[in-house]
């Protein structure tokens, strides 16, 4: 088993295909012989998957800043129980989502202040930042589109949030270019693993 610690978020807005991907990308890996972890955020360890559905939940009603804090709280715990000691054992993790979603849909969704935000991002995770970011990027209407008919507490929210909520992912990249690589998701899924590959080599020096 080849060992490398690597840790990869895949990013997005609801509806973008990036769950598809990390699926695709984990089996892949493996078939490289990689040691791969697949991991969701918020989710994977027990406090934060009762986290995760208090957050989806449509019978919730919370504050912005309620929500934020619940965010946080699950991602302090996936960090330190789950993808830190999975690094240190030079395993490459997986991520649906990480601190990027949360920068996206509360800062910039939500309206909050993002230096808050981005400060409540190091108290929870500490050291620990991704390697590498893959954001994948579609037009409102195919996102929505892509979405089952049942929608959750965030998916249920406004057009115009959502738009904000891509400007924000948009925004990371531009600022962030060297981590955070955008994919044009709106095509085919066989061509943008192809690009997911891409990106997963030059990582990892796979000729």
């Amino acid at each position: 088993m080849k060992q490398a610690s690597l840790f990869v978020t895949f990013e997005g807005i609801d509806g973008c295909g990036k769950s598809t991907h990390v699926a695709l990308a984990h089996r892949w890996l493996v078939q490289w012989g990689y040691n791969v972890a697949t991991l969701r955020e918020p989710g994977t360890t027990d406090v934060a998957e009762q986290i995760r559905r208090l957050l989806l939940d449509k019978k919730m009603k919370m504050t912005p800043v309620t929500e934020l804090l619940l965010y946080e709280a699950a991602r302090a715990d996936i960090t330190a129980r789950q993808i830190a000691p999975l690094l240190k054992r030079n395993q490459i993790v997986l991520c649906d989502r990480y601190f990027d979603s949360t920068t996206a849909y509360q800062g910039y969704g939500r309206k909050l202040d993002i230096k808050m935000v981005k400060f409540l991002h190091s108290v929870a995770v500490g050291p620990v930042r991704p390697d590498l970011t893959l954001l994948f990027d579609v037009d409102l209407a195919t996102a929505f589109a892509r979405r089952g008919k049942e929608l959750d507490r965030l998916e249920s929210e406004p057009r115009a949030f959502f738009k904000r909520v891509r400007a924000g992912f948009l925004e990371i990249a531009r600022r962030e270019r060297s981590r955070v690589k955008v994919i044009d998701a709106a095509r085919p899924i066989e061509v943008v693993f192809e690009d997911v590959k891409r990106h997963l080599k030059k990582k990892l020096a796979i000729a």
